[in-house]
């Protein structure tokens, strides 16, 4: 099963890693370009947007390839309707992040398409049946709480993934830690799942063919869709892997928590409206401002990444609740630490 997943994940790498540099020139014959300025961009060159494209195109062509030549994606739980409804909600992304790339659509507006892409994919039927209480025993949930549950579990790790791209190949080495944290948790004895092993190998395949031309220094970014489409398959990945929420809390838990941090801060400030305005008080982006290299800053991410990631496989219920208490503190105190470095600085 190995060989298989590594073939796999090596015809989606190359398929990525080529299809990237087509996806380039498109995008500045086609003016999809991030110019830099002296705001929160921190790139000293005109860079490809819609990277995002190269992923999407190489996940659905292995997908396709595999749902017409093999049962193997098919094997569990996940129908045709879910991989259907999965390339449909991708390819609404790339669509609306084109679009956004193109015209910098005001943030409510860019709001639409992964609302569209996440109702999509609820209606191809994907759910969670059953939550394991960390206290003991198991949540069932009715249609109406998995279609809550997914449909704000997907926006928050869109949404996550989203502002996360805001350094080198930082959104995308992160959710490569993610699927392959899925994979590992797919093939031990207690959670076997052959399919869902393959459908993360061939996203990790995706990942890593576009992350070689998007790591530091970048000639392409993710773009709007992009940023928001590697999440989407995380969290998806997450959902029909029965449920495996934890695993990707875990691994995105300091980019969740800082997302979390910079609502409640720009809440305070200025209200809900003040909430969708970018600046440049992301963690990653405090780091980079106190001197920190891009790749510094990217490796730090992966290794916490992988390290509670890794804590999934071993870790009971219980004890995985205690590893996010402690990622969460961990978050907390480097939170206050930067904030009174920043009022030292201004002082």
């Amino acid at each position: 099963m190995s060989i298989i997943l590594l073939i796999w994940a090596i015809v989606a790498f190359a398929i990525s890693f080529f299809v990237t540099v087509f996806v380039k020139h498109l995008a500045f014959r086609a003016d999809l370009v991030d110019k830099p300025n002296r705001g929160r961009k921190i790139h000293s060159r005109p860079t490809a947007r819609l990277g995002g494209l190269a992923i999407y195109v190489a996940f659905s062509i292995v997908v396709i390839v595999l749902l017409f030549t093999s049962p193997q994606l098919t094997s569990g739980e996940i129908t045709a309707m879910h991989y259907i409804g999965l390339l449909i909600g991708g390819l609404v992304l790339m669509i609306g992040g084109a679009i956004d790339d193109r015209f910098d659509l005001p943030p409510w507006l860019s709001f639409f398409s992964p609302v569209l892409a996440t109702l999509i994919l609820i209606g191809a039927g994907i759910e969670v049946e059953k939550l394991t209480n960390p206290f003991g025993g198991v949540v069932y949930l009715t249609s109406l709480q998995s279609d809550i549950l997914v449909f704000v579990w997907l926006m928050i790790v869109m949404y996550t993934t989203k502002f996360l791209d805001g350094l080198d190949g930082l959104a995308t080495s992160v959710s490569s830690i993610g699927a392959f944290m899925i994979v590992l948790l797919s093939l031990t004895a207690a959670y076997y799942q052959s399919d869902v092993a393959l459908l993360a190998s061939v996203a990790i395949g995706a990942f890593l063919g576009f992350l070689f031309w998007n790591f530091h220094p970048a000639s392409i970014f993710l773009g709007e869709g992009g940023s928001t489409f590697v999440g989407f398959v995380l969290a998806s990945l997450a959902v029909i892997s029965g449920g495996k929420l934890a695993t990707a809390l875990l691994v995105l838990g300091i980019p969740l928590l800082d997302v979390v941090w910079i609502i409640i801060r720009r809440w305070k400030k200025g209200g809900i409206r003040s909430i969708f305005r970018a600046d440049r008080k992301h963690l990653h982006h405090r780091l980079y401002d106190l001197g920190w290299g891009q790749k510094q800053i990217v490796f730090v991410y992966i290794f916490i990444a992988f390290a509670f990631g890794a804590s999934t496989l071993f870790l009971q219920s219980r004890e995985k609740l205690t590893a996010l208490v402690l990622l969460a503190l961990l978050m907390l105190i480097a939170a206050v630490i930067l904030v009174q470095h920043e009022k030292s600085e201004v002082v």
